[in-house]
């Protein structure tokens, strides 16, 4: 077999099985068969780039960030549609309908809660996906529309122009575990599936977009060359055939038949993968559709059915407090059972202290409660009437559940967070955080590999693991011999890690890599830190009276006492291996600007701050200095015009001791500076 042969055949293997996976959710073959298979084609392609294509599906993830979206006409205009949210709308709809057309046939489909998207297709091969934006405009977002796996890159049998519409969404499970990783890595979690399938659709860089789990589902045909139909069901049949996902729908001639399948299809939402806000109803003809035509806004053959949010009374029999990865307390209702959106529900979320306390929610109370759009239920309010004699305000707990670890208030916010060190609940969030770049930088210990170990029983606290079993460690999934050995030379390496970083790694409050890099350098051991009063920790610069009251409370804490001794003994370094802080750059603001040759920004910052400089990421007024490298831009000509002084790299090397030359004219000229 040739090479073009051997690159076809593999190509329409792969998309057999992609199809299999992603539309029909029936998989042929094991996840690692198929990675070997494509990894063969991406071989080929390598040694013969002449013959890659743009529909192979080793181009589905592009691997250039692009600066900008650009903008998209839409060929056919992405219309929205009329809401209707009573019976007695959705009839006078119909009768619209069927005073203009006899014999009228609906067609019914999920209304899906995702984003509009519009794929045109050239003689079969997909050449652009865009937003709908505002109906007539859209943004270009064809790099993160490749990266959906149910999406066909190529269409067999098709000619001329074909641009079909669908709906892009993410999948609940894959919402839930992506909010997962996003509380381990300290991240903002997405509101719902359809803000985060927003935000990855919209992402620049295509890699991102991929690794988010997108999918779509394609519900009309805007425009065709040859697709000669007389119903709209039987377009989203054609395309079915073509290997879309095509939408569920039904097909009925009698409005009140649809009405009630309009309520079936609310209360039987949840066996969908994706959210749905509603249902909608077209007619079903095309001939008809035409006749009927559209408003300046909606078609007029079309409706989309609004589901109310449904509120039913409950009693709310205990509140239970959770503890996240990130240590926040929340508490949350057990409610009697009662049936909402197609599922019964005994919880209901109450946020925070702040939430029970403007709703008065007690223990005993009647509740209102609505589940509109949102994966957990919630309160909406009280029904006081029926307060039972003798119930009481309800307070969160002041120690944490789960450790009994003292628990704070976020001064900026009505979050509650656990203090403790070692608490269990947020374990994963805490050695996800340890192993961190900036923290202890233990490659290859990323989020997968924490949660492999703790359910494994492996690390209880930071501390386990400078003690784990190489046999047992590579004995987990997706590792082997050669990644344990890695793993356990990366964290053997980090026991030599500077103070400033094991300090950033504990997490604790208002202790960033500056302040850590400023507490290690000013104190150099540990020990030294953790006997440091209120008084002696706010004599440092930047370091104010909350952030040092969280430093002593965090080391007068048995939790933190525990992890330390444990860290000592297992030899983590617990010095600083800074030189102590000089002033001769006491008090002057530096901005670093282009590229260093002989540093990376990182460490130009620390060489400044270690001799008592200041450095800041823009420039202003109060800037004493800007170093200036190659292909230095905005920042340089802001210097200039406010008058700051500009230091070449060699100059910066002469002013930190690193080359010869003359240090008191440049220290002259700082101190003519504004600072």
């Amino acid at each position: 077999m040739d090479i073009q042969a051997q690159i076809d055949e593999l190509r329409r293997t792969l998309n057999e099985h992609n199809y299999n996976y992603y539309v029909l959710d029936d998989p042929k073959i094991s996840d690692y068969e198929y990675d070997h298979l494509l990894r063969e084609l991406e071989n080929l392609e390598a040694a013969h780039p002449e013959l890659i294509t743009p529909d192979s599906p080793t181009q589905r993830v592009g691997g250039q960030a692009l600066t900008s979206f650009q903008q998209v006409v839409h060929r056919v205009p992405l219309q929205s549609l009329q809401d209707v949210f009573s019976p007695e709308e959705l009839a006078d709809f119909g009768c619209r309908v069927e005073e203009s057309a006899d014999k009228v046939e609906y067609l019914l489909e999920p209304k899906v809660d995702g984003l509009s998207v519009a794929l045109e297709y050239q003689d079969g091969v997909f050449v652009r996906g865009a937003t709908r934006g505002d109906g007539q405009v859209g943004e270009d977002v064809t790099e993160n529309i490749r990266t959906i796996r149910s999406i066909p890159m190529k269409l067999e049998g098709v000619t001329g122009t074909l641009i079909v519409r669908g709906e892009v969404y993410m999948p609940r499970k894959t919402f839930e575990r992506l909010n997962e990783e996003r509380e381990l890595n300290g991240e903002n979690l997405f509101a719902n599936p359809r803000n985060a399938a927003a935000g990855s659709l919209r992402q620049l860089d295509p890699r991102i977009a991929a690794a988010r789990g997108l999918d779509m589902v394609i519900f009309n045909i805007q425009y065709a060359d040859h697709a000669p139909f007389e119903t709209d069901s039987a377009s989203l049949d054609w395309l079915k055939s073509l290997r879309f996902k095509v939408i569920d729908y039904q097909v009925s001639s009698d409005m009140a038949e649809i009405q009630k399948r309009i309520f079936q299809l609310g209360d039987d939402r949840e066996q969908y993968p994706f959210d749905i806000d509603g249902a909608v109803v077209k007619v079903n003809s095309l001939s008809d559709r035409a006749a009927l035509g559209e408003t300046s806004k909606f078609p007029k053959w079309a409706a989309a059915y609004k589901y109310p949010p449904e509120r039913k009374e409950s009693v709310v029999k205990d509140i239970v407090v959770q503890v996240g990865r990130t240590g926040v307390l929340t508490p949350k209702a057990v409610v009697s059972p009662v049936r909402l959106a197609g599922t019964t529900v005994t919880n209901a979320t109450l946020h925070n202290q702040d939430f029970i306390t403007e709703k008065d929610i007690r223990i005993g109370d009647t509740v209102v409660v609505q589940k509109a759009g949102e994966i957990i239920p919630e309160i909406v309010s009280v029904v006081k009437e029926k307060r039972p004699e003798g119930t009481e305000p309800y307070r969160l707990p002041t120690v944490c559940p789960v450790c009994g670890a003292p628990v704070v208030r976020d001064e900026d916010g009505a979050h509650i967070r656990c203090t403790g060190a070692e608490c269990p609940a947020q374990l994963l969030r805490n050695l996800t955080h340890f192993a961190s770049r900036d923290a202890m930088d233990i490659e290859g210990l990323g989020p997968a590999a924490v949660k492999a170990l703790v359910e494994a029983g492996m690390v209880k606290t930071p501390a386990d693991l400078y003690h784990l079993d190489r046999n047992a460690v590579a004995k987990l999934d997706r590792m082997g011999k050669k990644s344990a050995d890695n793993l356990l030379a990366a964290i053997e390496k980090s026991k030599q890690n500077d103070l400033s970083r094991l300090l950033f790694a504990f997490g604790i409050r208002q202790v960033g890599q500056r302040a850590g890099r400023d507490l290690a350098a000013h104190f150099g051991t540990l020990d030294a830190l953790a006997a440091a009063s209120v008084e002696e920790l706010t004599a440092i610069p930047d370091v104010g009276g909350i952030t040092a009251q969280y430093l002593t409370d965090w080391f007068d804490s048995p939790q933190s006492r525990h992890l330390i001794a444990a860290l000592k003994e297992a030899g983590v370094n617990m010095e600083s291996h800074a030189q102590p802080v000089g002033d001769k750059l006491a008090g002057i603001t530096f901005v670093l600007t282009g590229e260093l040759s002989s540093h990376s920004r990182k460490e130009a910052g620390d060489k400044l701050a270690a001799l008592g400089a200041k450095v800041s990421g823009s420039v202003s007024k109060k800037t004493g200095c800007v170093i200036a490298g190659e292909a230095a831009g905005s920042k340089l000509r802001k210097a200039q015009e406010l008058g700051v002084p500009v230091l070449d790299e060699d100059q910066f090397l002469t002013l930190i001791g690193e080359k010869e030359g003359d240090e008191g004219a440049i220290l002259a000229l700082l101190g003519n500076s504004e600072t």
